[in-house]
């Protein structure tokens, strides 16, 4: 079975995609001269893409194993125990970061993640604020689990799922997973009765449990991990792509938006999942708002700026969610996540965006609650409806 199995199909429509590199297809026989331990035959297409996005004005953050094979390489040890693959992951990082920065043209970023990060609301906004600004600047972000201190994570198809939470942090309208095989088949790509599977609407149980088999020597996770990665990506609403990264002509394609492999559709809107959270997560404070920071948020979809906030209510840290409201009525009419704790806020209130490093020494944004992470609700304030 190859990826020549798969007939041509669009990608959907995207301006921001995640994608995934596993081991097996970086890792291999290096030629001569080559000291990091990575074999870049098939990550040269897989850069080029990248490229060739950015040339169209996309954005691609890279979710990239390979450091425990680099550090392998680096010092000859075999084995495969935990503290072992920890030490090993920590010695070839700086490699996978250097392997990467020399087949694309522009700065490379390592950023190193766990789950802990993801889960916790302040590192959680911290670690979006960083990537943000990444690809702000142009580079490309470089992301592998945190393996040298992460002890759970260190486990079958950790990448897998970091690039789907990766994904869901970043924003991004496309998951795409590079696999060493054509994509999902109907049985496993041995079987002479198999026939690839070129879409999926929904992951069920059955699925998974068909999915499951051995992982690859070099990698970490085999096609349930990848299906389950796809799971969590459609229930934030972000379609995945699974093909064959091994395949130059799969991955060429990929720059005119037609896929070779599976696509996994998108359980519903990316935007409406996230707002239907911020909807229902539990609020720790209150931010009231001047009508000129209400017309802006209500009405321009702007993020919310320290010099509209008027009151802060409740003892809140740096990414709790909070209620928005404006009026004397205390109308809530806005819930999002603030970007810095209820003392900083008040210490900003009415001041201009470009004052907040001088009042609290530094400056995570220029907004407190920024429009992203902001949902409007359905009932506004009535007396608002005569403002500017």
């Amino acid at each position: 079975m190859s990826a020549g199995d798969f007939n041509a199909q669009p990608l959907p429509d995207w301006r921001r995609a995640v994608l995934k590199v596993g081991s097996s297809l970086l890792a291999g026989d290096v030629g001569a001269g080559n000291a990091s331990g990575l074999d870049p035959r098939h990550a040269v297409a897989l850069a080029h893409f990248i490229e060739q996005s950015r040339a169209r004005q996309r954005e691609v953050v890279l979710v990239s194993s390979g450091a425990v094979a680099a550090g392998r390489h680096r010092v000859g040890a075999g084995g495969d125990g935990l503290v072992l693959r920890q030490a090993l992951a920590s010695l070839g990082q700086a490699s996978l970061v250097t392997f990467w920065q020399q087949l694309v043209d522009r700065p490379v970023a390592q950023v190193l993640l766990t789950h802990d990060d993801l889960r916790n609301r302040r590192r959680y906004l911290n670690a979006r604020a960083t990537l943000r600004e990444l690809l702000r600047l142009g580079a490309l972000p470089v992301i592998n689990e945190n393996d040298a201190v992460a002890v759970d994570e260190l486990k079958l198809g950790d990448n897998d799922n970091l690039a789907a939470a990766v994904a869901s942090l970043v924003d991004a309208d496309l998951l795409l997973i590079a696999t060493d095989i054509g994509g999902l088949y109907s049985a496993h790509p041995r079987d002479p009765s198999a026939r690839p599977v070129e879409r999926v609407e929904k992951i069920t149980p059955e699925l998974l449990e068909a999915a499951s088999g051995g992982a690859g020597m070099l990698g970490t996770g085999g096609m349930r991990t990848k299906l389950e990665a796809a799971a969590k990506a459609g229930a934030a609403g972000i379609a995945t792509a699974l093909f064959c990264g091994r395949e130059a002509d799969v991955v060429r394609a990929l720059e005119h938006d037609r896929l070779h492999g599976t696509l996994v559709a998108a359980q519903g809107d990316r935007l409406r999942a996230r707002k239907q959270w911020l909807r229902h997560a539990p609020a720790s404070g209150r931010l009231q708002v001047d009508a000129g920071a209400f017309a802006a948020l209500h009405r321009q979809g702007a993020s919310l700026l320290p010099g509209g906030v008027v009151s802060v209510e409740g003892d809140f840290r740096r990414g709790d969610a909070v209620e928005i409201v404006t009026g004397t009525e205390s109308a809530v009419f806005a819930r999002g996540l603030a970007q810095y704790s209820a003392s900083e806020i008040r210490r900003i209130a009415r001041h201009h965006s470009n004052e907040i490093e001088g009042l609290l020494g530094f400056r995570y944004g220029e907004s407190v609650v920024h429009r992203d992470d902001l949902v409007l609700l359905d009932a506004a304030p009535a007396h608002t409806e005569t403002m500017p």
